[in-house]
Order: structure tokens, then C-alpha cells, then sequence
């Protein structure tokens, strides 16, 4: 008998249109170039013989599962979310797609981009609009002052800069 695990709360259904085209790209990667090498390692696997203690045919039937999982994700979720491309009318308010220059309190910038939750990368600096740090943010004007309850304490920072093109 398995764990139950709750079912994981949807995430926002906002996407940019560079990540609707990561999430395609990804999806037409998989579906026509990666899938198309396992199924083909798999028969050859298959072929061996003996598939009860084939470990190559096991890790390629596992990879394939896991393939088409990914796709069949990727296909629901590119159906789901809606593309936000038009920049809201007030350009100095944060919304949506917005990069946004932050100061803490000890005066280190931080830059972010408010993205769907399927596109975030901290390394980019792109955070998730569900995010504790992009909630309190939403609906902010450049120049205020923001308080961001996060799990490791509360952070104060000082919006600088508002704009809806990178920086």
C-alpha cells in the first residue's frame, strides 16, 4: 500500500509568451526527438531475450514511462494556461510580467521578473507570481516600501525600479 499525498495545489494559469515557447519547445523535444531514441534502445533491448533480468530493458521501459508522463503534463498544462503579452497600462505598477529592482535593507539590489509558476528560475532571477516575495509585490508602485514574510524571516525592501522590458 502506497502513501496518500494530497493533491498539489494548481499553480497560477499566467504564462509569458517565452515561456509558453519553452514549454512547446521542451514538449516537441521530448515527443519527437528523445521518445523516438528510447523506443528504439528499448526493442533493441527487447530483442536480448530474457526481459525479467534485462536491465537495460527495465531503465528503458522506465525512462519511456516517465517520457510520456512528461509529455501528457506539458500537453494538459500548455491547454490550461493563458498568455499574458500586453503590458498593463499602468507601467510603473507591478503586475504580471513586470522586472522589478528591489533594495533590502542593508542597500543590496535585487532584480526579478514576476513569472508563471512553470517558468521560475532563481538564476535568472524570474520568481514564481505565487511566491510569498511576488505576492507582496503585486499591485506595489515603484518607490514603496514592501514587507515579505517569508519562511526564514520577514525582509523589508524599497522598490527602485518598475518596467516591463529587461533591464
Amino acid at each position: 500500500m502506497g502513501r496518500y499525498r494530497a493533491p498539489a495545489k494548481k499553480g497560477s494559469p499566467y504564462i509569458t509568451a517565452e515561456g509558453m515557447a519553452a514549454l512547446e519547445k521542451e514538449m516537441d523535444y521530448l515527443w519527437n526527438k528523445r521518445r523516438p531514441l528510447v523506443v528504439k534502445a528499448l526493442s533493441t533491448a527487447a530483442a536480448e531475450g530474457d526481459r525479467s533480468e534485462n536491465a537495460e530493458y527495465i531503465y528503458r521501459k522506465k525512462e519511456l514511462g516517465e517520457i510520456d508522463r512528461r509529455v501528457r503534463f506539458l500537453s494538459k498544462r500548455v491547454d490550461e494556461v493563458k498568455v499574458v503579452s500586453e503590458t498593463p497600462k499602468k507601467t510603473d505598477q507591478i503586475f504580471f510580467g513586470a522586472w522589478v529592482e528591489l533594495e533590502d535593507d542593508e542597500g543590496t539590489m535585487i532584480q526579478y521578473r514576476i513569472v508563471g509558476p512553470d517558468e521560475f528560475d532563481s538564476e535568472k532571477g524570474f520568481i514564481s507570481m505565487d511566491s510569498p516575495v511576488a505576492k507582496a509585490l503585486m499591485k506595489k508602485l515603484e518607490g514603496d516600501d514592501v514587507t515579505v514574510k517569508t519562511p526564514g524571516g520577514v525582509i523589508n525592501y524599497y522598490i527602485n525600479r518598475v518596467q516591463y522590458q529587461s533591464f
